[in-house]
């Protein structure tokens, strides 16, 4: 990080990327540790997140489970995007995981004032070729009415596949307009 930086970006990466709830859990823990050590180390007051596939669910459960912390009451997180995260894991909505239906439980933990994008991807008409859309959507019991702005977005087309959403020029672009630029997470701008 370059002194006088304002908004550096910092990627926390896990070695360990396997699904399944407990390990979510088990990263989500990590996370917090990770977390604690960059804001004693770099002294934040806000940060913007962006999370892919499972990064999306260690972020919702660490927002639900260790944010709200004495320690973390002058820190804002002003905006949240996750890209193909599997909130329903490879499940339809007609069987909603556990870990879906702890979300849902929690989501009265998630910071009020948080502005979210949720974005999907589609190689076809139910899936990115691994996570099926609907898991993605489930996405808006969660955020949606627990946070201040949710946003779904579907992207189609070329890089669509759940691992070439990161470099998807129609993620990049979402990425450029509501999490690096300045509006501070108000919300989706008005287009003409």
């Amino acid at each position: 990080i370059r002194r006088n930086d304002n908004e550096p970006f910092i990627v926390v990466g896990f070695q360990n990327n396997h699904d399944g709830y407990s390990n979510i859990k088990k990263q989500a823990r990590w996370f917090n540790m990770a977390f604690n050590e960059l804001k004693q180390r770099y002294s934040f007051n806000n940060f913007k997140a962006i999370g892919h596939s499972n990064g999306g669910l260690i972020y919702t459960a660490f927002l639900e489970n260790y944010f709200n912390t004495t320690s973390n009451r002058l820190i804002r997180v002003n905006v949240l995007m996750t890209i193909g995260s599997p909130y329903n894991f490879a499940e339809t909505l007609n069987r909603p995981t556990q870990m879906l239906k702890d979300f849902v439980k929690n989501r009265k933990n998630l910071p009020k004032y948080l502005t979210m994008y949720s974005v999907a991807g589609t190689k076809n008409y139910v899936a990115d070729g691994i996570v099926p859309v609907s898991s993605v959507e489930a996405g808006k019991y969660i955020y949606q009415g627990a946070v201040r702005h949710y946003t779904q977005i579907t992207v189609t087309g070329h890089l669509a596949q759940h691992s070439e959403l990161p470099q998807n020029n129609q993620v990049l672009q979402l990425i450029e307009e509501y999490v690096l630029n300045n509006n501070r997470g108000r919300g989706p701008s008005p287009r003409n």
